[in-house]
């Protein structure tokens, strides 16, 4: 199914303006479909003018739909569908035709004009599944009514609002709790929904009558509502736009939309949502993510200090062999504290590779017998990794970093080497080459029969903690000694 923006790239001539637009609309458009009991089709005019292209759809919560079948990407030609042309042309509501069969389903069409600055740029069908249709309940009737002040709204060119969305995901919809206000900001009718989420604010008797911006300053304290401008605007229905209130115990988001089918405000739908549950799940997320990054940086300090213990007992050892031991344990001890480190500052559980890459590298050369003589360079991004395999990683880069400058140049020659790490992501995988160009591999090496174990420790964790593999050789067409490890990433 064709994207919205690949329709109208495709097959119209509407501006950016006008598509900044319909997008508002259809950030909306949910709240029309549910209070007209209607599935919604957005038509828009072919550039040729020969028809119109399907470039949106949006199904009814509250009621049958009318469309099994998905319908965008449909082109209708000109003539055949007379109401459509009628509203694109003549720029009204048109209503009038004898119900369509769709799979011996009964189908009431209305055609609405979408008017921006005083153009129609497109048609938006509302189409009822006559089968659900019965003796309609004063819930209904109120939603029917607030449905056709919008509709009517759009035709003028009054609805959407410009620079205002309820597409994130804590809006409150029709079925959440609905209100109508007058003029005057009085509750003229009120949802079973709506009297329920006002009734746990504290409210013992009935919203009808009531001016809701002033029950609501008396149930809400000072401290849990928004300015007294805001308050007013959003509860006394001028003001379209949401805001958030409560007690203590309950949260809640009031949506207010104002109404003026004809242009003069004659009251506004106000939506509500009881949002306690989300808040407080919210809560618990962020106190479950700062105990991570605690845990983290707890973490870290104690590696740290198990490195500063090994690092003074090295000191005090007279073995060669045994110091230099030691002085690896710390190096990779050092290695997983900086990881958690990074994660301690993070929000979420990935991290940002090349900055603990970088430092790696750093950290390499900066403690080895070539006394910051060979140069890490890093071409290409690790990008964003899982944490669960960052340590992992950590500790193969390091042990390979270590292997190049211990290894690959003499400490007591006066020379400077480089070492190049190129890292690239394709496909679901990392790949990763360290070349040096030092004094290469001893002849008959081979990787199975290395005995190193910095290399045995890389070998085991690219092949078991992370599923992948590691070759060790020659630089192709050139001195040094190159490592590659390819692993699985998400």
């Amino acid at each position: 199914m064709p994207t919205f923006s690949e329709l109208v790239r495709s097959h119209t001539d509407l501006d950016e303006a006008d598509v900044a637009w319909l997008q508002l609309l259809q950030a909306d458009w949910q709240i029309i479909a549910d209070l007209s009991f209607a599935d919604l089709v957005l038509w828009l005019p072919d550039r040729e003018g020969s028809g119109f292209w399907a470039a949106g759809q949006m199904r009814p919560t509250t009621g049958p739909t009318a469309y099994v079948d998905d319908v965008v990407g449909t082109f209708v030609p000109a003539g055949r569908r007379p109401m459509l042309d009628a509203a694109y042309r003549e720029g009204r509501l048109v209503r009038e035709g004898d119900p369509e069969w769709r799979d011996d389903v009964p189908v009431r069409v209305e055609t609405i004009p979408v008017r921006r600055a005083g153009r129609v740029i497109g048609v938006v069908g509302r189409n009822t599944n006559l089968l659900g249709v019965r003796t309609p309940s004063r819930l209904e009737l109120s939603y029917l009514q607030t449905a056709a002040d919008l509709t009517q709204m759009i035709a003028n060119g009054h609805f959407p609002a410009p620079g205002q969305r309820s597409d994130h995901a804590d809006s409150p919809r029709v079925g959440d709790g609905f209100l109508r206000v007058d003029g005057a900001g009085r509750v003229v009718y009120a949802s079973p929904n709506a009297l329920s989420v006002y009734r746990r604010l504290g409210l013992s008797g009935d919203l009808t009558g009531v001016a809701l911006a002033d029950l609501t300053r008396d149930l809400v304290p000072p401290r849990k509502r928004p300015d007294e401008e805001t308050l007013s605007a959003v509860l006394g229905g001028r003001a379209h736009r949401d805001t958030e209130i409560g007690t203590d115990n309950v949260s809640l988001i009031v949506r207010s939309i104002p109404l003026r089918p004809q242009g003069d405000h004659l009251g506004a739908l106000v939506l509500v949502r009881d949002v306690t549950d989300l808040r407080r799940r919210d809560r618990e997320l962020v106190t479950k993510d700062a105990t991570i990054r605690e845990i983290h940086h707890r973490v870290k300090n104690n590696l740290q200090t198990v490195a500063a213990l090994l690092r003074l007992q090295a000191r005090r050892i007279d073995s060669e062999s045994a110091k230099s031991a030691l002085e690896e344990a710390v190096r990779r001890v050092g290695s997983i504290a900086i990881v958690h480190e990074t994660l301690s500052q993070a929000v979420e559980e990935t991290v940002a590779f090349d900055e603990i890459a970088d430092r790696l590298g750093a950290m390499v050369t900066e403690v080895s017998a070539m006394g910051g003589r060979v140069r890490v360079r890093r071409e290409g991004s690790f990008g964003v990794l899982p944490s669960e395999g960052s340590t992992a990683l950590a500790m193969v880069l390091t042990e390979i970093l270590q292997n190049a400058v211990e290894h690959g140049f003499d400490p007591d020659a006066d020379t400077t080497g480089q070492i190049l790490v190129r890292v690239q992501r394709i496909v679901g995988r990392l790949h990763l080459t360290v070349d040096d160009d030092g004094r290469g591999l001893p002849d008959g090496f081979t990787l199975d029969g290395s005995t190193n174990l910095g290399l045995s420790i890389v070998r085991t964790l690219v092949e078991s903690e992370l599923g992948g593999q590691l070759e060790l050789g020659p630089v192709p067409g050139g001195t040094g000694t190159r490592a590659m490890v390819d692993v699985p990433v998400e």
